[in-house]
């Protein structure tokens, strides 16, 4: 059985994706104050298509939740998932745009 996991990589500005023990993707962020902006996210190729971009997605954004954090989603996957996933509605400062 496959294990995967979401870790805070704060030296990095990322969060990791771990499959068994292989890194499967990361989410980019930037701290500004209470904010946690996501810039970007990927998904290494060798796991596309197995619904790791959600796993990573959720993980992440509910660490910054836990945390007390507010997302900004400036990443296009980020701002994706959260428009089809209720619950982070007051946890959420859109971007200007």
């Amino acid at each position: 059985m496959t294990e995967t996991r979401v870790a805070d990589n704060p030296d990095e500005s990322r969060y990791d994706l771990w499959v068994d023990e292989k890194l499967a993707g990361s989410a980019y962020y930037d701290v500004r104050g209470e904010l946690t902006v996501f810039t970007h996210t990927e998904i290494d190729d060798a796991f596309s298509g197995q619904g790791l971009g959600k796993v990573l997605a959720a993980g992440a954004l509910d660490d910054v939740v836990s945390k007390g954090r507010t997302i900004v989603p400036v990443c296009p996957f980020i701002a994706g998932y959260l428009k089809k996933n209720p619950g982070y509605e007051d946890h959420v400062r859109w971007p200007k745009g």
